[in-house]
């Protein structure tokens, strides 16, 4: 009886393919190859996502499982065919001949010293090797070190690689993470949010070949997917997205205060109501994107995208809707007794002209308090709203 139905597989071996009639029936021979060298019920899953040159033909032929995947995109393909997988790890990799498959024993050693992730690593700083013409040189130089370097700042990714496509991982590890992306997106995502998530990472040093593919060109395109990694990136990380930026603008605002509210001059330079207005703008632009930021990192934890967060559950327990809209209201309250009090000099001379640059700094601190405290009430009632599924 196979190895399938007696449900003794362990490893899977997962390809996405479209259209790789010139490299796939390689693939398949190598990965075949460097698992009859293992002690391990092992198979080969081709997730075909719509191929036309008879790419599916092949890999039956040679007897991998083929899956029919008819959602296009890269990481449709990977999603369908891990979870058509039988096996308990998972070994992914291109189907263009760019990876050796001959290297999985390397993959499956770290996977059997309790790794839950096992990277792959081209890159010479990770021990890896590029041989010439396998990777252009604005990828190799700029964008994955770069795109690399920016996730282990941000997340904590500790592998040098975050794009190398061939990994292997733990299935039990793909279902706790919930990978969303469906495009090319989704080998960064699942090692972001693994690291996120506090999985056991490691990291192997492999080769990287020529693109053995004849037919037609690569699928990655340079500026398109460096743009959705870092679109990616951002919107996995609400405080470099918002709250860094935004507390960066609130300490300018208030930089601005502490120095147009009395009118100082420095080095010849007057700073007047004209900078309390740059001032005010910035505190206004800086608490709306600290807002977001907040928003953001409860919509993504209560819905999976990201893991919980111990300060938010801190948060939670000292602030609540209540208080917030306590503050908001003090804050508006007070930015009204502002704009009451420049009404009241004005209601003094008769409601006629007035001395600009002294009521200017009655009205914009003002203006600047009661937009400030309504965002807050607004905010606080949103806040509570998403909070309500944590109950």
């Amino acid at each position: 009886m196979p190895d399938a139905e007696r449900g003794s597989i362990e490893l899977s071996v997962v390809m996405p393919c479209l259209n790789e009639a010139d490299t796939l029936a390689t693939c398949i021979g190598k990965a075949q190859a460097a698992l009859a060298t293992l002690d391990i019920g092992a198979e080969v899953v081709v997730a075909d996502n719509g191929s036309s040159d008879g790419s599916p033909e092949i890999a039956a032929r040679l007897g991998a499982r083929v899956i029919h995947v008819e959602r296009r995109g890269y990481g449709s393909a990977l999603m369908a065919g891990i979870e058509a997988a039988r096996g308990h790890w998972i070994i992914m990799g291109d189907a263009d001949d760019s990876y050796d498959f001959g290297e999985i024993p390397r993959f499956v050693a770290r996977l059997r010293e309790q790794a839950e992730l096992v990277q792959g690593c081209r890159l010479p700083a990770g021990g890896g090797r590029i041989m010439p013409g396998a990777m252009p040189a604005l990828h190799r130089w700029w964008g994955n070190p770069m795109f690399s370097a920016l996730a282990r700042r941000w997340f904590g990714v500790p592998t040098h690689d975050v794009y190398c496509g061939m990994r292997g991982f733990t299935k039990d590890l793909y279902r706790r993470i919930d990978l969303r992306c469906t495009g090319m997106e989704f080998a960064t995502e699942m090692v972001i949010k693994a690291a996120l998530f506090g999985a056991e990472i490691g990291e192997v040093p492999i080769t990287l070949h020529p693109d053995g593919r004849k037919k037609h060109a690569p699928h990655l395109r340079t500026f398109r997917d460096g743009w959705r990694t870092l679109r990616f990136f951002l919107l996995c990380s609400p405080r470099w997205l918002y709250l860094v930026p935004g507390a960066v603008l609130i300490l300018l605002g208030l930089l601005g205060y502490a120095i147009a509210m009395p009118g100082l001059r420095i080095r010849g330079i007057q700073f007047d109501v004209h900078t309390l207005l740059f001032a005010s703008l910035s505190l206004i632009v800086g608490f709306q994107a600290a807002v977001f930021g907040l928003l953001a990192r409860i919509f993504a934890t209560t819905e999976g995208l990201l893991p919980p967060d111990a300060t938010l559950e801190r948060w939670y327990g000292v602030i609540d809707l209540e208080r917030g809209l306590l503050a908001g209201a003090a804050l508006t309250a007070l930015g009204l007794a502002l704009l009451g009090a420049a009404v009241a000099k004005w209601w003094q001379v008769s409601f006629g002209p007035l001395d600009y640059p002294q009521t200017m700094r009655w009205v914009i601190p003002g203006a600047t308090l009661v937009t400030v405290g309504f965002q807050t009430v607004l905010a606080s009632f949103f806040v509570s709203m998403l909070g309500l599924k944590r109950v």
